[in-house]
């Protein structure tokens, strides 16, 4: 018995304006015509009339744009901060009495003796009023009987004595040569005895994980929180952990995954040892189509974050003599993951924060060949963030690779750079204008993990960080770096999607492309700038399948 196809839904999502982020694309647009899950054509309201057979979804005098695409983010860690993790984040916690305070307050839900988890921002000891990180003392004073783990960021951890008795750190402790985000260390006192900050060990420690159920519910709920309502439709995924991804699968078979993802293996981490990641189907179970999810690549760390000074740079760290971060891996171990990812189709994503890991990376590439292009073609996470020599540049382009910077660390920590650098840090930060009129395709991406900024999952908010170029204490960079609108919105739309390798179907309104469709009430481009960073579409259509319907705001 042959399997009849059931007649793909019909549609017509209507509005006041169209911008599609494709050249030559009619100013009186007003639609889109979708069936199934892509776009059949755009249209006027005039058009409609002579369509037979088609749902009507009339949003007046919305603008439609195509969904956001996010290349870089840890979808799985942000939405199990909902899992048992307390915000301590700036600027609600402005103080060491606040974050206190605010560790109290959560410890109440939790069992004698559970751990204590809270998140705090990146550069933490840079927003609270102290000028410093909380101290172990000062943990100790919130509890000595349960451990406590204050997670600044993804870099840098404070833990309290009972947190380091069951880490196993005290006096003389040694920690492993490498760890999955950069070189682990220790801070130790005069006295000899651990302070409690620790950094590029948080992966090291034994904190508590949600269960199967749980990890579903975070995943199901934070998706939409985080990512659907702000419109994004397509999310490049770095791995936390097999059940993630399963969990993600499963979504997907039910019809319940907002998004699309496209997921990066994070070794070690998700998977140990590459020969895992070459057979990934031996350890994973998917069962969905890629259209919902794939496994696209591989992210290797090369260094670690300016935060714990691990990045590795072509200078040394202010009031670090002869410290100037160092690279995770030897030249042997990228040559085996770059060929194993040619052989297997999977794109290579290394992060590497600072200028001298680029340098190092692009050399090594460039001595194997360079890369080859298409979907596998090799990306290097936060190249564009930090360029203080054009040099660097010029080794992207000759080792052939995708420089991927995150507009809004500009806000996160734009202005910190001089502090751990010196005059070194203040060149070239987040050069973004002077990178596209050279011809670079840029993309903007949130890099979203815990501790992030609570805006950083909105691209509209990355969006105005390229065009306003605002730190978090409200100061000004670079302003000569700044984007007009509509080149912000190319990077996180059309030229985001092109580093996943799929512009010619993402990314844009255009016939045949992917129904990702969001809307607005307003038109973004007659908006002052400072209105662009909480915006929010009221209507989320992705693959075709309407995600979210807000009604209007009189």
């Amino acid at each position: 018995m042959l399997d009849i196809e059931r007649p793909q839904m019909k549609k017509v999502v209507l509005g006041g304006g169209v911008i599609t982020c494709e050249d030559g694309s009619r100013p009186d647009w007003q639609g889109v015509v979708i069936s199934g899950d892509r776009i059949e054509r755009l249209v006027r309201r005039d058009d409609v009339a002579g369509l037979d057979g088609y749902q009507v979804e009339d949003l007046g005098d919305a603008t439609l744009m195509p969904g956001f695409v996010d290349v870089h983010a840890h979808a799985e860690v942000v939405c199990r901060t909902a899992f048992r993790t307390i915000d301590c984040r700036a600027p609600e916690c402005s103080s060491v009495e606040d974050v206190s305070d605010a560790l109290i307050a959560g410890a109440t839900d939790l069992d004698p003796g559970e751990w204590l988890v809270g998140q705090a921002n990146l550069f933490f000891d840079r927003k609270l009023k102290e000028g410093r990180l909380p101290t172990r003392a000062e943990l100790d004073r919130v509890s000595r009987d349960r451990p406590i783990a204050l997670r600044a960021g993804g870099h840098i951890t404070v833990l309290n004595s009972e947190a380091l008795e069951r880490a196993g750190i005290g006096r003389g402790f040694r920690p492993p040569e490498h760890s999955i985000t950069g070189k682990p260390e220790v801070i130790f006192g005069d006295d000899g005895e651990p302070t409690g900050v620790i950094k590029e060990m948080d992966s090291l420690l034994p904190l508590p994980r949600p269960n199967a159920d749980e990890l579903r519910a975070c995943i199901a709920s934070g998706l939409r929180d985080f990512f659907t309502d702000f419109g994004v439709t397509t999310i490049g995924e770095i791995s936390e952990t097999v059940a993630g991804i399963e969990c993600m699968n499963d979504l997907a078979e039910s019809g319940e995954l907002p998004t699309s993802m496209r997921v990066y293996l994070w070794s070690p981490g998700t998977l140990d040892g590459l020969d895992k990641v070459r057979n990934w189907r031996h350890h994973i179970r998917l069962t969905t189509s890629e259209k919902d999810l794939r496994i696209q690549g591989l992210k290797l760390f090369s260094d670690g974050g300016f935060s714990a000074k691990s990045a590795a740079v072509n200078c040394c760290y202010v009031g670090h003599p002869g410290s100037s971060g160092s690279i995770a891996f030897d030249q042997y171990f990228l040559r085996r993951a770059f060929l194993m990812t040619r052989e297997a189709g999977l794109q290579l994503a290394v992060h590497a924060n600072g200028d001298r890991a680029q340098d190092w990376l692009c050399d090594m590439v460039i001595k194997l060949g360079g890369t080859e292009p298409g979907r596998s073609r090799m990306r290097i996470e936060h190249a564009g963030n930090l360029l203080p020599t054009s040099e660097t540049a010029h080794r992207w382009a000759r080792a052939g690779i995708i420089p991927v910077p995150q507009p809004v660390f500009l806000y996160t920590f734009g202005e910190y750079f001089p502090d751990y650098l010196g005059a070194y840090g203040r060149r070239g930060r987040f050069p973004f204008r002077s990178l596209i009129e050279q011809g670079w395709r840029l993309s903007g991406s949130s890099d979203v993990w815990i501790g992030s900024e609570r805006e950083a999952t909105n691209p509209f908010f990355s969006i105005w960080c390229c065009m306003k170029r605002q730190t978090y204490s409200g100061l000004t960079i670079d302003e000569d770096e700044a984007l007009d609108f509509d080149t912000a919105l190319r990077m996180h739309t059309i030229d985001a999607a092109a580093v996943l390798g799929e512009e010619d179907d993402k990314g844009s309104l255009a016939p045949g492309k992917m129904a990702d469709v969001i809307a607005l009430e307003c038109d973004p481009r007659k908006k002052p700038v400072d209105e662009i960073r909480r915006l929010k579409p009221t209507y989320v259509m992705s693959r075709g399948r309407t995600e979210k319907h807000a009604a209007p705001r009189h």
